[in-house]
């Protein structure tokens, strides 16, 4: 029987290690990857072939959803299972607009991860759930902040000068000193790997802030 080669892209290590001590007993999968972000996943599958990766959704630097789209395009052939914590319609059905073949809670037991993973495999979906319509369950604003390394306060801010604020009236503004805001700038700059102010709008505008 030919092995089932699989990627696991998840910023949790206990996850990770769960998954790892799940998967060692079957002699049908070939664990061949691990990456803790999107950017990582990508990075991994340009230089090696898998059958299937298993993505959570909220990961830093890139997500899960975002490395989909990646994935789809230059990769179609490579089946894509959600492991999450988020059961909401607007999420799953967003995932299967992206092509993704399953979608599973990490709440999950083993034989359904199994029996899902031999389903995609196949070539058939596995969408088990019937999801919840409860939207605040899943923010992607902090999805959002954490692919970006970017806090709340930091967000705020980026609002306020994507509406043209001067740096003393988002302090007058958010009750912070100017030396406050100027060193938040500083950081997000860092942070985004930009060096100009129209660099700083540019990416508020490209992320709709």
């Amino acid at each position: 029987m030919k092995k089932v080669k699989i990627i696991i892209a998840d910023d949790h290590a206990l996850f990770i290690n769960g998954m790892q001590l799940l998967m060692k007993d079957e002699s049908w999968i070939e664990l061949i990857g691990i990456a803790n972000n999107g950017r990582e996943l990508l990075d991994i599958l340009h230089k090696q072939a898998t059958d299937i990766v298993l993505l959570d959704i909220n990961m830093p630097v890139m997500n899960g959803l975002s490395a989909v789209h990646f994935i789809k395009e230059a990769f179609p052939l490579i089946k894509l299972i959600i492991l999450s914590t988020y059961n909401e319609v607007h999420l799953i059905e967003k995932a299967k607009d992206l092509g993704v073949n399953g979608y599973l809670l990490k709440n999950c037991n083993k034989e359904e991860l199994f029996q899902a993973i031999q389903i995609v495999v196949s070539g058939h979906v596995c969408f088990p759930y019937h999801p919840t319509n409860l939207e605040n369950e899943f923010d992607e604003k902090d999805v959002f902040l954490k692919q970006f390394n970017i806090t709340k306060r930091e967000l705020e801010i980026l609002k306020l000068i994507k509406n043209n604020f001067t740096n003393q009236k988002i302090a007058d503004k958010l009750f912070l000193s100017i030396y406050t805001v100027e060193t938040h700038r500083k950081n997000m700059m860092q942070k985004l790997g930009l060096n100009s102010p129209a660099a700083l709008m540019k990416f508020i505008i490209e992320n709709n802030i």
